[in-house]
């Protein structure tokens, strides 16, 4: 059999660019890793396939039936993309050659060999362990893999709260795996999601494990919250998106101040959504304020909105990269009817306000601390 060509992996409809690729020699590492260990498809998990490298390496090498879950609906897509381009979409006599699962019982029940990526989140790594423990095999193995300067003894640690034995192997091109086996009995409750109460803002904030900044309010959303509360001109806003939403604090703010407004939230992370989803029911919220799972908005109808309320990330994965942040920022200027506001907050050094006054129209700051600026940008004609 021909050995898998890496190289024709995309990460479409995701950021492409030359410094970025589809895969890393961890996900090279798991694949040999998962070929040896000689386990059928249909009882292997695949967790964190950012593209779809792993799964469509294992389902080229023969392996059908495989369950991966992806976080990220761009992952998704980019399996899809990537399936069709190798020839690997749909099935064969055996079955289907890949299902993909929400982080659930269906991904894992009767799995006996789970590889994963390992997550920069320690408390999304606890959710997908205790996830593995709860519903796996009683024999299941979780390969987990990372490149090494990411990785810490941290993350060992929380692997042992759900597994017996926990052994590093020796480094390889720069990456590690870790092999957890003997999974720990697990408490009667999942331990995500988390609830804090955020009374200077009057909401409860809720969390799964992979949510940015957990059931904390990072101090980006913090600062446009603040200047939000003290304007009056966004208080006719009828049509209101939380674009990138994360545990949907902006959106609850807003809804909660603004009773008659109809507000969607919207993230390409499957747990951002999850909790928000949390964090509307919590708040008394979850019929008035949409939440869906979406790559920037690209469901919702052009020119829809009154205002869009934006903390746009500045990281791709482990990279720094403006580039996701513009996608949100082009995806604001479509989602905006002409003269339709856009209030951005985002990191002093990056150039953001350069892009909105270009894409959006007419920006102005309107704060500024020692590490954000806040801007609104008017959607020109």
């Amino acid at each position: 059999m021909p050995e898998f060509d890496w190289t024709r992996l995309r990460r479409a409809p995701d950021v492409e660019s030359p410094e970025l690729q589809a895969w890393n020699a961890t996900d090279e590492l798991l694949v040999r890793e998962a070929l040896a260990a000689g386990i059928p498809g249909d009882e292997t998990a695949v967790i964190g396939d950012g593209y779809g490298a792993m799964t469509l390496a294992l389902a080229d090498a023969g392996l059908r039936g495989i369950r991966v879950h992806q976080d990220l609906v761009t992952g998704r897509r980019a399996l899809a993309n990537n399936a069709a381009a190798l020839g690997l979409a749909g099935s064969d006599p055996r079955g289907p050659l890949f299902i993909s699962h929400e982080l659930d019982p269906a991904l894992l029940t009767g799995a006996r060999l789970v590889l994963l990526q390992l997550p920069k989140a320690l408390a999304e790594l606890e959710e997908i362990a205790d996830a593995v423990a709860r519903w796996a095999a009683p024999d299941a193995v979780l390969v987990a893999g990372g490149r090494v300067k990411h990785m810490t003894r941290a993350q060992n640690e929380v692997l042992a709260r759900s597994f017996r034995t926990v052994q590093a192997q020796r480094a390889e091109r720069k990456s590690r795996l870790v092999i957890a086996s003997q999974p720990l009995p697990v408490p009667e409750r999942p331990p995500f999601p988390v609830r804090e109460e955020h009374p200077e803002f009057g909401f409860v904030l809720c969390a799964y494990g992979g949510a940015f900044a957990g059931a904390r309010v990072d101090i980006g959303t913090r600062v446009l919250l603040e200047v939000i509360a003290k304007a009056e001109s966004v208080a006719g806003a009828l049509n209101v998106v939380d674009l990138g939403c994360g545990t949907g604090a902006l959106a609850a703010a807003f809804a909660l101040r603004h009773p008659d407004a109809v507000v969607t939230a919207t993230d390409r992370s499957a747990s951002a959504v999850r909790s928000a989803e949390a964090t509307m029911a919590a708040n008394g919220l979850g019929d008035r304020v949409r939440v869906t799972l979406d790559d920037a908005g690209s469901a919702l109808p052009t020119a829809s909105a009154d205002l869009v309320l934006l903390n746009p990330p500045f990281h791709l994965g482990a990279s720094v990269h403006e580039g996701a942040g513009s996608r949100l920022i082009e995806a604001a200027a479509r989602l905006l009817r002409p003269g339709g506001e856009v209030w951005t907050v985002f990191n002093s050094h990056l150039d953001h306000r350069r892009t909105l006054t270009r894409v959006v129209g007419p920006t102005d700051q309107l704060a500024r601390t020692p590490k954000f600026t806040v801007t609104r940008s008017i959607r020109r004609d």
